[in-house]
């Protein structure tokens, strides 16, 4: 094995412990994201990790890499390679590995939804906007994904805020306590200039989750404007 080789996995092996705290610290769930900074972006939940990251042993990372390699059509090997390197912030090799795998079974709503927050993490967000789309249009019912797909529209250099005020209103139709909606919500409001509706939109979310991290976020948002 060539020292560059050996060096590499050495140094995704120590990203992985490090990576594994830093992203507990996030808590992303499998398929959606959770808020880091209010000033940031969420998903697809891009300051998070696209998988879960609940306590486990860390992966022999030497073998799975060789797996990666040698079982091109193993579908879980390749979404277990690319959550690997979600796991520690590396989304660029996070999404090589989830494209191989999504060829293989392009029609799985996981895969579509953790390549999608991915690409979201990379700050791709049109990219990401493309495979929740996806995931919606497998099951248009999944409002984590219907909720990111809308923040896409905030976090992309020119925003389309009236198309993810429509995301946010869709998630908030069926479930009007969903936090990370109205989080987004206010957002929006607040940054295509309804300041209003955007302390409206705090205050639901202060009555429906007084003691989530999110509350003080938008709060401090708004606060910021």
């Amino acid at each position: 094995m060539q020292r560059s080789h050996i060096f590499g996995i050495a140094g995704l092996i120590i990203g992985l412990v490090i990576g594994f705290f830093g992203a507990n610290s996030l808590n992303r769930n499998a398929t959606v994201s959770q808020v880091a900074e209010a000033s940031s972006p969420m998903p697809g939940s891009a300051d998070q990790p696209a998988a879960a990251t609940t306590a486990q042993p860390q992966p022999d990372v030497s073998e799975m890499l060789q797996k990666a390699g040698s079982e091109p059509q193993n579908f879980a090997v390749q979404m277990r390679t690319g959550d690997m390197y979600a796991r520690i912030g590396r989304f660029e090799q996070a999404i090589e590995y989830y494209l191989k795998g999504i060829v293989l079974k392009p029609e799985d709503l996981n895969a579509n939804v953790v390549l999608a927050n991915a690409y979201f993490d990379s700050g791709q967000f049109d990219k990401a906007a493309d495979f929740y789309t996806k995931a919606l249009a497998i099951n248009p019912a999944d409002l984590n994904a219907r909720t990111d797909l809308g923040a896409t529209f905030v976090e992309r250099p020119a925003p389309d805020y009236v198309r993810a005020v429509e995301e946010f209103n869709s998630v908030l139709a069926v479930n009007p306590k969903h936090a990370l909606s109205l989080y987004y919500l206010g957002i929006a409001q607040s940054r295509s200039g309804n300041p209003g509706e955007a302390q409206k939109t705090l205050s639901r979310l202060e009555s429906s989750d007084p003691n989530s991290d999110l509350v003080l976020r938008l709060r401090q948002n708004l606060a910021s404007k």
